[in-house]
């Protein structure tokens, strides 16, 4: 395996796409580590200790959020603008339209929009941030022109950030976006380690020993439900060209247990954030309505059980949801009616169409509920132990292993595309 990951450093193509990728991820850290001005960081230390949610959010924002960075948002607003818009194909058949059936002339199209989507959610979302830590004391007071310079600053992080994560994609050795929140969660692994010593004492082995067994039972099983798949038996048709033959030959159809990767989880927690800013948003309108929102969210979310339910259901809602918009049962059937393949006992065209959707429903099921035990375990854990990094370190741990299995998988193609074995 050494040789093998020492090949992709003697293939100039791709050793130039390593060093530009990780030249964008050293410019995403750097934006991390420089905060807005008039921040106490004893108070912001002791809020982040208090609110375990915020404390998940801290992942996706790369540590950005812990630190009131530039980039404190990191890549929320984009993610969030997405979700927008792919629950609007629902909705506007135009969207849906663009989306599905224009090719990639319509995903650009669409891509454009989400793009011009996230400046006002940055804004909106930097500004409610920015209300939230000045109302716990975290933030010094700021006039108007502080925090129109503040906002818009935060709000330039996260298009910057945007912008990186689509220029790594375009190398195709991973999802950019994914690989961002990869990035900062293994930037903070060496202090999330240190916090777990200095809070080590010989009582606490069974608890370490038991998160560590946990660990590697996470790690086998998204390994495993990552790559297992349900595969379809396809048969094709001879078909007679003048003197040659063709066709006549059995192959199988691949449908993934986790088509969705770990966007569903990214997703979930970009919407148990949006309670949160739609509160702060109220309180500037009318203080009364803000409190009383916010004494309306804060025992749910305070609450792990009611916040490991919705952390659940909306993971499972994702899976399925991200599945449908990454296959199409539709286009499948189409393209093998058109190579002349079929599925043994099940009619071509719309009938096969059907068959494929239903098979894909079930398997989706067994991921959707794997992937939603997975996200709430760590929460549970953390209730028994009461050590909260046991949460963070859970989520960061599903995300690292599926972003990992995903650039794998793309870095093997490259490698075959040049006639090289892959990584593994």
């Amino acid at each position: 395996m050494n040789n093998k990951f020492f090949q992709l450093f003697k293939i100039k193509d791709l050793r130039n796409k390593i060093l530009k990728i990780f030249f964008l991820l050293f410019v995403f850290r750097l934006m991390a580590n420089i905060p807005i001005p008039g921040i106490n960081a004893l108070k912001l230390k002791e809020f982040f200790a208090s609110n375990q949610f915020f404390g998940l959010f801290n992942i996706f924002s790369g540590g950005g959020l812990s630190r009131v960075s530039i980039a404190m948002l990191g890549v929320a607003p984009y993610i969030t603008a997405v979700i927008i818009l792919q629950l609007l194909t629902v909705v506007f058949p135009r969207l849906k339209e663009m989306y599905y059936e224009e090719g990639n002339a319509g995903r650009a199209k669409f891509n454009r929009y989400s793009r011009w989507l996230t400046v006002p959610l940055a804004i909106l979302q930097a500004f409610g941030f920015l209300k939230l830590l000045a109302s716990q004391g975290i933030l010094e007071r700021m006039s108007s022109m502080d925090m129109l310079f503040n906002v818009t600053i935060i709000t330039a992080g996260s298009v910057v950030l945007m912008w990186i994560g689509e220029l790594i994609t375009e190398y195709k050795l991973g999802n950019g976006i994914s690989l961002l929140i990869f990035g900062g969660i293994i930037a903070r692994l060496p202090s999330m380690t240190y916090s777990a010593y200095i809070n080590y004492s010989p009582a606490k082995i069974p608890v370490y020993t038991a998160f560590v067994i946990l660990a590697f039972l996470m790690v086998a099983g998204v390994v495993f439900v990552n790559e297992a798949e349900r595969r379809v038996p396809i048969s094709y048709a001879k078909r007679v060209r003048g003197n040659k033959m063709y066709g006549g030959v059995s192959s199988y159809l691949p449908l993934r247990v986790l088509q969705a990767g770990v966007m569903p989880i990214i997703f979930a927690i970009s919407i148990l954030l949006f309670p949160q800013f739609f509160a702060q948003f109220v309180s500037l309108i009318s203080s009364k309505w803000g409190i009383i929102l916010n004494n309306w969210i804060r025992p749910i979310y305070n609450n792990i059980f009611w916040y490991s339910f919705l952390y659940f259901i909306l993971v499972v809602v994702f899976t399925y949801f991200y599945t449908a918009i990454t296959f199409d049962p539709k286009e499948v059937s189409k393209n093998l009616q058109q190579s002349g393949g079929f599925i043994l006992g099940i009619r071509p065209g719309p009938t096969t169409a059907e068959y494929i959707r239903k098979l894909m429903s079930r398997v989706t099921l067994f991921g959707a509920i794997f992937l939603g035990f997975i996200a709430i375990m760590p929460s549970f854990m953390r209730l028994m132990t009461g050590i909260p990094n046991l949460i963070i370190g859970g989520t960061s741990l599903l995300i690292v292993v599926a972003v990992a299995l995903e650039s794998i998988k793309q870095i093997n193609s490259q490698l075959i595309l040049r006639k090289y074995d892959g990584l593994f």
